[in-house]
């Protein structure tokens, strides 16, 4: 009975690990290749699997995609978790460092997940994190002066400094390298907080 048992742990952790192959798989593609471009063959291959395990693990090429864009989404909130810290400087320097490893896969997802069922309520999910994450990480920093609408109006703006696009204005379109990425937000957060918040780096 004890063997049996160990054979049937056995191949699902097997499956499971073959799974994740598959997954890591696409997670690579998709950094590079446009979602319409990328082929169940080229995953298979990559993965060291049939097309047909794909297939049957998967269901197809949507159902990879938003499997690895679900894995990929709980990665991305531990690691925004760990990115809010005490002071608004140290919590934007893990910003950075976060979306220096995830932010093109996040904007490529928003871009592409009309075309994929099932990918814009993971997509819209995503960024309903994104946005109670700004509130709840910056909300004992914004100044604190001015009625309700200001309050609102100066969280709104926190939200679009915070945003994976500004990151890439800042990072691409600006040519900044990731210091200076860094201190351009603590900059435009800075009028935005409490004067005893307002810590730029040198």
């Amino acid at each position: 009975m004890k063997s049996r048992e160990y054979r049937m742990s056995a191949r699902a952790d097997a499956a499971e690990l073959t799974g994740e192959r598959i997954v890591d798989a696409m997670q690579a593609r998709l950094a590079g290749t446009p979602y319409e471009r990328i082929r169940l063959e080229d995953i298979a291959s990559d993965a060291g699997v049939t097309v047909q395990t794909v297939i049957r693990r998967f269901g197809g090429k949507p159902g990879l995609m938003t499997t690895t864009v679900e894995r990929e989404l709980g990665r991305i909130t531990a690691a925004r978790e760990a990115a809010a810290h005490s002071s608004p400087s140290e919590t934007i320097r893990a910003l950075v460092e976060h979306y220096e490893r995830y932010g093109s896969l996040i904007l490529k997802t928003y871009s592409e997940a009309p075309l994929v069922p099932g990918l814009p309520e993971i997509a819209a999910r995503g960024r309903e994190y994104h946005l109670d994450w700004c509130r709840r990480t910056f909300a004992d920093h914004v100044d604190p002066s001015g009625d309700d609408s200001t309050r609102r109006r100066r969280l709104a703006q926190v939200v679009a400094i915070c945003d994976a696009t500004t990151w890439r204005i800042l990072r691409f379109d600006g040519g900044l390298d990731t210091g200076q990425t860094e201190r351009a937000l603590v900059e435009l957060l800075a009028p935005l907080l409490r004067s005893d918040s307002r810590h730029t780096r040198p």
